[in-house]
């Protein structure tokens, strides 16, 4: 596993920091042009707490967008995690999931082709902005032959690329999969266009406090950016070299609701569908699980909605948590991020607390894990992610 975001730049970071409550979301006034300070209603936001660029050569840093830069870092942590794994080249695929991709860039070389001309624009802006540049990064770096592959699928893309992974090694073609999401697009366009759909958080005068999954006070989510990385590997590739195994992807569930180019299903059936299909795929069943790692962003609607389809899904049981309230909503990578930490709670037998929750919602009768961490040993335990677009993944993960 690898991961940069908001709490640290390496997994154990990301993961001390949820186990102390740490916040990772923070003013961004310096990020936003002194025109648009004025008038923007958001102006927080959770930058990554270790800047990519300066964990790599100023050459690489140089050719890659803040998004490829991410991914990767952790992509490089993530195979040394993993022991550098000795794969056959032909069987080694890279699977990179992003929302956005390099809207930095395509804003900055817009900014210059209008300011100063056409001359001025940098050759390197296609493969900057280009919503594979990560997966392709990553492909280069450990000669990756098997395929290389991009799930843009809004804040499902990291989930959704660490299912197509799995797929991937299930169908017999890949060894070794480097899986997962990366995100880098805080920018006063992308804060505008979420802020004018009323789905950002306004908390700007306590911006530790804006993000408040399931709580009565949420009003909508923060921005926030990050990578996540795994080495998925064939149980058998992994016992032949010794490999220590962390834990297994053991369910796979991806829907999609074809109802609403932004807003989920009312309904919760295409959510409930997936959390369904991850189980079963595994073999288990709903009593099985014991914790719900939540998409829940923030918002008003969102949260009530996963919480009942969880319930519908899973029964009374089940544990929750909302890492988004430590770590903003990190997009296309917060899948991956989020696999990472329900991992390791699988693993190490314990539930981060979900922070800000003062007063929650009485529509949520479930379990939901604030002001401290929770031991909870458990058999297996399931990650959300949802996206715009209507698409729903779910993934169970057991030791």
């Amino acid at each position: 596993m690898g991961a940069l975001s908001p709490l640290g730049g390496d997994v154990e970071s990301l993961w001390q920091g949820l186990l102390s409550g740490k916040s990772g979301v923070g003013r961004i006034d310096h990020l936003l042009p002194s025109g648009v300070l004025d008038e923007l209603p958001v102006r927080i936001g959770a930058t990554m707490a270790v800047s990519p660029d300066t964990l790599l050569t100023r050459v690489q840093a140089r050719r890659m967008d803040r998004c490829e830069q991410a991914a990767l870092v952790a992509a490089q942590q993530a195979w040394q995690h993993a022991g550098a794994p000795e794969v056959d080249s032909e069987r080694l695929a890279v699977v990179i999931g992003t929302g956005i991709g390099g809207v930095s860039t395509l804003l900055a070389q817009d900014d210059l082709l209008e300011e100063k001309g056409p001359g001025k624009v940098s050759p390197l802006t296609v493969p900057m902005l280009m919503p594979n540049g990560p997966a392709a990064w990553v492909s280069i770096e450990f000669g990756a032959h098997a395929g290389v592959y991009t799930p843009v699928s809004a804040c499902a893309s990291g989930a959704e690329a660490i299912a197509l992974g799995a797929r991937l090694i299930r169908l017999g073609e890949a060894d070794v999969v480097i899986a997962g999401g990366s995100e880098a697009a805080i920018t006063p366009l992308t804060l505008a266009g979420f802020a004018q759909a009323r789905t950002l958080s306004k908390r700007n005068d306590e911006p530790e406090r804006a993000s408040r999954p399931f709580d009565t006070g949420r009003d909508g989510f923060v921005m926030g950016e990050g990578a996540g990385i795994v080495i998925l590997e064939r149980a058998e590739h992994a016992a032949a070299r010794g490999a220590t195994v962390h834990g297994r992807l053991a369910g796979v569930g991806v829907t999609s609701d074809a109802y609403h180019i932004t807003g989920p299903d009312p309904s919760g059936a295409g959510q409930v569908r997936a959390i369904r299909r991850a189980v079963a795929d595994a073999g288990l069943s709903a009593a099985d699980v014991a914790h719900v790692n939540c998409h829940a962003t923030s918002t008003v609607v969102g949260d009530l909605g996963e919480a009942a389809a969880i319930q519908r899904a899973l029964g009374d049981d089940v544990v929750l948590t909302a890492p988004k309230s430590a770590l903003g909503h990190l997009v296309g990578a917060a899948g991956a991020v989020e696999s990472i930490v329900t991992l390791l709670s699988v693993a190490r037998g314990v539930v981060p607390p979900t922070l800000n929750l003062e007063d929650k919602a009485p529509e949520v009768t479930l379990d939901v894990v604030a002001g401290a961490p929770r031991e909870l040993p458990m058999r297996a335990a399931v990650c959300n992610s949802f996206g715009f677009g209507g698409l729903n993944v779910s993934l169970l993960f057991t030791a």
